[in-house]
């Protein structure tokens, strides 16, 4: 019971997250299908150009689909990598534009919780 006591004091402070996610809705839901149609693109693109190579890795949409994820969210396993010139030309490309992807939804969030924090000092 205590510490649901002490989690009061912190509503504020959810109350604030809350408005803060809800101001920037429009923008986060944009980034997320920016994001989406970012993945869809560079796994068709890695499937067309590694395909042939290596048909284990790359032999489907949805197994390029994985490579993706990995490159696009920064986490890089390794597991899987392309081996042609133009693949990891693509590779390229798709691992800073992962740097965008993730940096544009932490831009719209830090923002928002900036206005928050006025808005909260004026009151």
């Amino acid at each position: 019971m205590l510490r649901l006591a002490r989690l009061g004091r912190f509503s504020q402070a959810w109350v604030s997250l809350a408005d803060a996610l809800k101001s920037r809705s429009h923008e986060l839901l944009l980034s997320a299908g920016v994001a989406g149609l970012l993945l869809l693109f560079s796994s068709c693109c890695l499937y067309v150009v590694e395909a042939a190579a290596q048909p284990e890795a790359f032999g489907s949409v949805p197994r390029a689909l994985w490579w993706s994820i990995a490159t696009l969210t920064t986490v890089g396993y390794g597991d899987v990598t392309p081996i042609t010139a133009l693949g990891k030309f693509f590779a390229g490309l798709t691992a800073v534009a992962g740097i965008g992807i993730i940096a544009m939804p932490t831009g719209i969030l830090a923002a928002a919780f900036s206005d928050a924090l006025q808005k909260k000092r004026k009151q």
